[in-house]
């Protein structure tokens, strides 16, 4: 079957949700003709990369509570009236659309990826289960009942988020649930990134689409820059677009879901190259 996939290199207005929303609703429109739409990690939201939120071990400073608390007024409900808008955007373009959002629940932020169906319905969502380094001290952790690959009308899609690519069961739970469109949200800007989203498609013979921010530096108060580098790659390993480095864009391919079987023929790393009488996996997705 063939497929047209878009993934957006963009970020937010910082600390400023209404505009980055319609920044968002923007980069759908510009995606027309695409079926299924990838934005970065924490695009609704923001990454606020190099902010440390007044953080030491044993203290925390009164303006770090303020930064947090406005970072806390941007987040975004899930259900709410931005998941709303998305999903008007995505049944407008008739398309699947995989957002980065900062998920307000109680308290607690979590780093989320949100999926939302041709038809605008809130279809599955995925919270980071692992939070990085500072991140732990500004997201809560997610945990296994979050972990959907969507059967849907244009194959099954699922996400995994930045650095939890690095996680090799998680990646291989992904695998065993049959995955063929991993997207994978991140603000990783290093050229090391492309050799993960080319061996995540090489091993587990999928479609990876990879869509990092570009923000300037400096846009979020002590900020650094990031600098793209999205990505779509081929179930071999092959890069089919990008990497994009220091601007916005959108990158596009149309992908043949028939590839895969291709490449599972001498590589199935859930199926005939699993070896279960050895390995066994165990996903507790309670």
């Amino acid at each position: 079957m063939s497929l047209k996939v878009a993934v957006v290199q963009a970020a937010p207005v910082a600390f400023d949700t209404a505009r980055s929303l319609e920044k968002a609703l923007r980069s759908i429109e510009a995606a027309n003709g695409a079926e299924l739409i990838v934005f970065p990690e924490a695009f609704l939201g923001g990454y606020p990369k190099g902010m440390d939120f007044g953080a030491r071990v044993g203290s925390r400073s009164a303006e770090g509570r303020k930064w947090f608390r406005r970072y806390f007024e941007g987040a975004v409900d899930v259900p709410g009236r931005e998941t709303e808008s998305l999903g008007e955007a995505a049944r407008a373009q008739g398309a699947w659309v995989v957002m980065g959002v900062i998920e307000r629940d109680g308290g607690t932020l979590y780093c989320t990826a949100l999926m939302f169906s041709p038809q605008g319905e809130l279809a599955g969502k995925h919270r980071k289960l692992m939070p990085t380094a500072m991140e732990r001290i500004i997201w809560g952790f997610g945990d296994g009942s979050t972990m959907p690959v969507l059967d849907t009308e244009i194959g099954k899609l699922g996400a995994v988020i930045c650095w939890e690519n690095y996680m090799p069961l998680l990646r291989m739970a992904m695998y065993q649930k049959g995955i063929q469109l991993y997207c994978a949200p991140t603000v990783d800007d290093r050229e090391i990134w492309i050799s993960t989203m080319r061996h995540i498609a090489y091993e587990g013979r999928c479609f990876v689409m990879s869509a990092c921010q570009f923000m300037r530096a400096g846009e979020f108060p002590d900020g650094t820059e990031i600098r793209g580098g999205s990505v779509i790659v081929g179930p071999l390993g092959q890069v089919l677009a990008g990497p994009v480095y220091g601007e916005e864009c959108v990158l596009r391919a149309e992908i043949d879901l028939g590839e895969i079987a291709e490449a599972k023929y001498d590589l199935d790393v859930a199926g005939h190259y699993s070896r279960p009488d050895v390995f066994q996996l165990r996903v507790n997705e309670g």
